[in-house]
């Protein structure tokens, strides 16, 4: 059954791509850092409004459980929806708010809130410093968190749970629900978002 649209996968793979490249670039100095991790940022702004606006198994309020929900599904007296299971769920909520974090923290390492309104009062010298603070410990931290979540990926494939292989297609092997108890969003307003997301970028490195 379909479980993934068009635009989550390709969101996932992006994320994926420009995670590997900051990471290389951010240790190795280059000056493509800036540049990438403003593409990020436009994406964690898509992700986080999609998730709300988007396709049934992109919406947060579709795959977040409560913590007994995600207590029964690893005692196995709970079945997941389709997408996100309960536990795989809140890995996305901490991955987003990492990355997001994340991007934050280097655009005011960049400079690019310097002059966003009130900034004067809102950061401070106090505040730069935990943001830099964040931003190396996450720098060291993100690759522990994208280890657990594909070891979790490899988990799930030894039993026989091709997770991978549902985000290149779309398509996985669930018999919980038919496809058409699932609402899935058109590609047109997945391009109106990501073009929203983009003029937040924009109004930033505009301000800059």
């Amino acid at each position: 059954m379909k479980i993934w649209d068009l635009s989550a996968r390709i969101y996932h793979w992006l994320q994926a791509t420009l995670f590997c490249l900051l990471l290389a670039s951010g240790f190795a100095g280059k000056d493509a850092h800036i540049p990438l991790g403003l593409m990020l940022f436009t994406l964690i702004v898509w992700r986080l409004i999609w998730g709300i606006v988007g396709s049934d198994t992109s919406r947060f309020t579709h795959f977040l459980r409560s913590p007994s929900s995600v207590i029964n599904y690893l005692r196995g007296k709970e079945e997941a929806k389709a997408g996100h299971n309960p536990l795989g769920g809140w890995m996305v909520i901490c991955m987003i708010s990492a990355l997001l974090l994340q991007c934050v923290s280097g655009l005011a390492l960049a400079g690019l809130l310097d002059n966003l309104p009130f900034s004067d009062y809102w950061l401070t010298d106090s505040v730069f410093t935990v943001l830099e603070s964040i931003h190396l410990l996450l720098a060291n931290g993100l690759p522990i968190l994208i280890a657990l979540h594909l070891g979790a990926i490899l988990l799930y494939k030894l039993r026989a749970k091709p997770l991978v292989k549902a985000m290149f297609t779309g398509y996985q092997n669930e018999r919980r629900e038919t496809s058409n108890t699932l609402y899935f969003a058109s590609n047109t307003r997945a391009f109106i978002v990501l073009t929203a997301a983009g003029f937040v970028t924009i109004a930033i490195v505009a301000f800059a």
